[in-house]
Order: structure tokens, then sequence, then C-alpha cells
């Protein structure tokens, strides 16, 4: 997974699920949403589908974030 501009530190205290637009407000990248759509187009950001919603699995993304920090 490509993490590079993210910061871990956000991810603490999250919720475990999040609409991707929230998630890219953020993240800091409201103003570029394309770029977040992309991510989890590419599969880069891992989402669940609530209804018609895409959320972002925050809670896995924290989880392999931690993982790939410790390695």
């Amino acid at each position: 997974m490509e993490t590079d501009g993210l910061d871990t530190q956000k991810l603490y205290g999250a919720p475990p699920l999040m609409p991707w637009q929230s998630f890219a407000d953020w993240i800091g990248m409201g103003d570029e949403p394309g770029v977040v759509r992309s991510w989890i187009d590419r599969g880069y950001v891992p989402t669940v589908k609530v209804g018609k919603r895409v959320m972002v699995n925050v809670a896995l993304l924290t989880r392999d974030l931690l993982e790939k920090e410790s390695q």
C-alpha cells in the first residue's frame, strides 16, 4: 500500500468507518477529492460499501499502516 503523504498519527482515535469524502477532508486532501477517489479505485485505501455509500475502512487502514511502520 502506498502511504506517502499520509500521517499515521492522524489515524489514532479515528472512527472505524467514514465516508470517503469526509476521509479526504480529514487527511487534508479535501481540495483534491479525485486523488482520494483514485486511491480507493486502485485499492490503496481499504473500503467497505454500506448501502449505496463507499466508506473508508479506517480501522483496517490504521492496522496496515502501523504494521508497515513497524517493519
